[in-house]
């Protein structure tokens, strides 16, 4: 019986296990579709030994993201610009977040 207790490897969302087909069965699309984002630069799966894609969940989760933002009619390029603001905001913030703590002190 294999469990997933805490701290195990499968609770790990960084991890890259999936394969392209996995992935495109999961998401609903062809593998070339991820291998066209992939192409564009906005997901960078790890490469196993034989040289296969492996994607993270945290991976699946980015591209459930850019899937869902293409299928409302944004381009790969308007996706991109989409996602790095999201992560501008999300920096800033941390950083907002950090400065309350110190002027806390």
């Amino acid at each position: 019986m294999v469990t997933s207790g805490v701290g195990s490897p499968l609770d790990d969302s960084s991890l890259a296990f999936y394969t392209i087909g996995q992935v495109a069965e999961i998401l609903g699309v062809q593998p070339a579709a991820l291998r066209r984002i992939e192409d564009q630069g906005l997901i960078h799966p790890d490469r196993s030994g034989g040289g296969q894609r492996r994607y993270s969940r945290n991976e699946v989760d980015r591209l459930r993201e850019v899937l869902t933002l293409t299928d409302e009619g944004v381009t790969l390029a308007g996706v991109r610009h989409v996602l790095e603001l999201r992560q501008r905001v999300t920096d800033l913030e941390d950083e907002l977040a950090q400065a309350r703590e110190h002027s806390d002190d």
